[in-house]
């Protein structure tokens, strides 16, 4: 891509996401957010020493780049996305950050058996799945915000049967989901893994947790982590996240 194709179109913004890493994204589409830091954040360390890293239903990238970023510079990233544009919006980003030597970036449905060939085994794998049954709820009409928030694509089954089926013996499957959504556990047995740890995230100190960050494998004892506090009641950022960021070279 020439540095004409690199700029931002009139809809896109491009916005720092860690270190020295731009990602373009849509200004009123679906937005990369806390959880897809505190899953790349778990990612990393459930499996530091991954080389073979697939984001199943990648959006525009955000969790599987900043999985990427806090692996070892001979990791290899292979991104899976339903949706042309955000694919598109993607190899941008991925141009931009001169990433294409260890970014692959494939357009099609993590359903689909042939969007990865047979015998393709990954150390670790990511997702984000949509929380919500199509139905639930109204259907945003940006196509990439009802993608993210309702299951038009596959639920958590989908991604966890995906998931078990190009996982390596000993690798790591995380990934996030509604904190009272009993569909997750279920989906990890019923995909032959195991759940190997649950951390609650509560966005602000005080209410009920939000979302649940699992790392799946096969075998292993189950050790859940504490819960995770995003903000206090004051609305600033706790420094338990604040540590998070850090670590994901988000902010000094």
């Amino acid at each position: 891509m020439n540095a004409t194709e690199l700029a931002p179109e009139p809809t896109e913004t491009l916005d720092r996401l860690a270190a020295e890493w731009w990602i373009f994204q849509l200004e009123r589409g679906h937005r990369y957010s806390t959880d897809d830091v505190l899953l790349a954040w778990t990612a990393s360390r459930a499996s530091p020493a991954a080389k073979r890293v697939l984001d199943l239903g990648a959006g525009v990238g955000s969790v599987g780049l900043m999985t990427l970023l806090g692996l070892t510079p001979d990791a290899r990233l292979t991104s899976v996305e339903v949706q042309a544009r955000s694919a598109a919006l993607m190899r941008k980003t991925v141009a931009m950050n001169a990433l294409s030597d260890r970014v692959e970036v494939r357009c099609g449905d993590l359903r689909d058996p042939e969007v990865l060939t047979e015998g393709e085994r990954f150390d670790l794998i990511v997702a984000n799945p949509p929380y919500l049954p199509a139905g639930d709820a109204l259907v945003s009409p940006v196509p990439q915000r009802a993608a993210a928030r309702l299951e038009l694509h596959g639920d958590v089954f989908d991604f966890c049967r995906a998931a078990a089926s190009r996982l390596a013996d000993d690798g790591r499957f995380c990934f996030c989901h509604g904190a009272d959504d009993a569909r997750p556990e279920r989906a990890v047995i019923e995909a032959g893994l195991d759940l190997l740890s649950r951390q609650l995230v509560i966005f602000r100190e005080g209410q009920p947790p939000a979302i649940a960050l699992h790392v799946c494998g096969r075998g292993g004892q189950r050790r859940d982590r504490l819960s995770l506090t995003v903000r206090g009641r004051d609305g600033e950022r706790t420094e338990q996240f604040r540590a998070v960021r850090r670590a994901m070279l988000i902010e000094a």
